[in-house]
């Protein structure tokens, strides 16, 4: 939808963007995202799934479980589309990523002691979680695996666990972060939703050389 719109944004802090005319996406998958002309595919304000999304008298209401509100004040509609994408394949990864997966698939405890392989690639209804594991308490363990650990790969994980910790033969989940650099800023986003970095030598994984796994 395109409309002229304000945003008010209650959680953590507080937000305000005044009326302007702006892109609002809904995705099937229960993100709300608004978007100015500018800034690259950066929202200016979202809120990620689970939420709960209610309109009243041109006003939306986005809510979700830990209390955040975000509010969609619409003045005007500008264009207002709906299309059914389907199902997306997924990312292909690049060679190195894509075989990263793999070993550590074949050598899970890389990734942390005494964990195992539920399944590669596994489902989701917003995409495939690279590896599915169960750590040394019997517990599943969600891990994403880059070949450089950036911002978008631990919002990318964090979604896949608000997916599979509503599916109650499952929970609790926790996500694991695997890749052989992480951007310091990063590791800050990952300890802040309860994530667990794992940075881990290509080579070693190999056996070429030997002698660097770090866990943060």
């Amino acid at each position: 939808m395109i409309a002229k719109c304000s945003v008010d944004y209650e959680g953590r802090l507080s937000a305000h963007l005044p009326m302007a005319t702006r892109l609002i996406m809904v995705k099937a998958d229960g993100c709300v995202a608004v978007h100015a002309d500018g800034g690259a595919y950066k929202p200016l304000n979202w809120m990620n799934a689970p939420n709960r999304l209610s309109e009243r008298d041109g006003e939306w209401l986005v809510t979700n479980p830990k209390g955040e509100k975000l509010i969609i004040t619409i003045a005007a509609i500008v264009s207002d589309t709906a299309h059914e994408l389907g199902v997306d394949p997924g990312l292909r990864k690049d060679g190195v990523e894509a075989h990263l997966q793999e070993l550590l698939a074949a050598a899970p405890r890389a990734i942390g002691e005494g964990f195992t392989l539920i399944r590669r690639e596994f489902p989701t209804e917003i995409g495939p979680v690279d590896l599915m594991c169960r750590d040394a308490d019997g517990l599943a363990v969600a891990v994403e695996v880059k070949r450089r650990g950036e911002i978008d790969g631990v919002e990318q994980l964090t979604r896949y666990l608000e997916f599979l910790n509503r599916d109650p033969q499952l929970r609790p989940v926790r996500g694991v972060f695997v890749a052989q650099e992480i951007k310091p800023q990063a590791k800050v986003l990952a300890a802040d939703r309860d994530i667990a970095c794992v940075e881990i030598d290509y080579d070693e994984l190999r056996g070429i050389e030997s002698n660097v796994l770090r866990l943060f």
